[in-house]
């Protein structure tokens, strides 16, 4: 079936992870293992060795899950960009997959994108105590009003300012949404999610991820991009914090700032780039969260995952056929 629309590369965020990502591609390409080799140097650890033997329990945590997906993915990568995968007209990332994003089109050198990752992902590991919450079968606007009622009550209550924070996370389709913030005010959302006939599923995060109780380590977060010197990407990287694209420098370190504490709007940025053109979504790295949620927000769309040497290989030849 011949394409004639864009085409947009995905990078996934947190909770793609799993035990032995990215290993085959070690073994079967020589890009992917000097790419493992030169993020494991530029971390000072073997992000490599976690990524292929785990264990399960060390992979899960923040401080690890965060820079070995974004390791995995860009092996994946270089793997697509030697075996000529055509060059996307979009790109984008959920969460830390917006950073594997930047340094994959250039706008990020890999060295930055290492110690940004690392930096976040301890910044997070270590922020105070939250929880988040999946909500299924309750629109937004919905769950918008909720989280309101719920701060407002608290603070009626007279709890504090961060004991009151309950807000919309994720964006991730108009059915999967997600809730962050105390956990008290979580739990109280949940409750009222259940009687509009919603399903609140506890995340397993200590934190308050993508809310206002990120405020601290979003400021810390910040100093060590402000030193990072970004360049203009060689296309539009769509970004979580406004769901819209961008190639201008400024702009685009702006809303990589502003994103550990603002909502990942993720089916708008969706939408975004099919309503200009994207009809083909690629997600390169770990697992297919993302593919799952493009599936759920366009059916039309074409969709394909490259985590190992087969499915490279298959995508690739698809993507031929279907640009001839």
């Amino acid at each position: 079936m011949a394409s004639k629309g864009k085409l947009v590369c995905l990078f996934p965020g947190q909770g793609s992870q799993s035990v032995g990502m990215g290993l085959d591609l070690y073994q079967s390409y020589e890009e992917a293992k000097e790419t493992f080799a030169k993020l494991d140097q530029f971390a000072g650890r073997s992000l490599s060795q976690l990524c292929f033997e785990g264990p399960q329990d060390e992979l899960k945590r923040t401080v690890n899950t965060q820079p070995t997906i974004m390791a995995a993915s860009l092996a994946a990568w270089s793997c697509y960009q030697k075996l000529n995968g055509p060059k996307p007209d979009f790109v984008a990332g959920h969460s830390l997959g917006e950073i594997t994003a930047l340094a994959a089109v250039g706008a990020l050198d890999m060295e930055d994108a290492v110690k940004l990752v690392e930096k976040r992902a301890s910044l997070m590991e270590s922020c105070p105590k939250g929880a988040m919450a999946a909500v299924l079968k309750v629109d937004p606007e919905v769950l918008e009003k909720i989280t309101l009622s719920v701060s407002e009550e608290f603070r009626a209550e007279g709890k504090s300012e961060a004991e009151s924070t309950v807000v919309l996370a994720n964006f991730n389709s108009r059915q999967q949404l997600v809730i962050s913030g105390s956990p008290e005010a979580v739990k109280a959302a949940s409750v009222k999610v259940k009687g509009e006939g919603g399903k609140a599923i506890p995340l397993p995060v200590g934190g308050a991820f993508h809310s206002p109780l990120m405020e601290e380590a979003a400021r810390e977060f910040s100093h060590l991009l402000s030193v990072c010197a970004l360049k203009a990407p060689v296309c539009e990287v769509v970004q979580n914090f406004d769901a819209r694209g961008s190639q201008e420098v400024a702009s685009i370190k702006e809303k990589l700032d502003m994103q550990m504490r603002s909502p990942v709007r993720w089916y708008e940025s969706v939408e975004y780039m099919i309503e200009n053109g994207a009809d083909t979504f690629v997600e390169i790295g770990p697992g297919n969260v993302l593919t799952g949620l493009v599936k759920k927000i366009d059916e039309s769309v074409r969709v394909f995952n490259i985590n190992d040497s087969e499915s490279l290989k298959a995508t690739l030849s698809e993507l031929s056929a279907a640009r001839v």
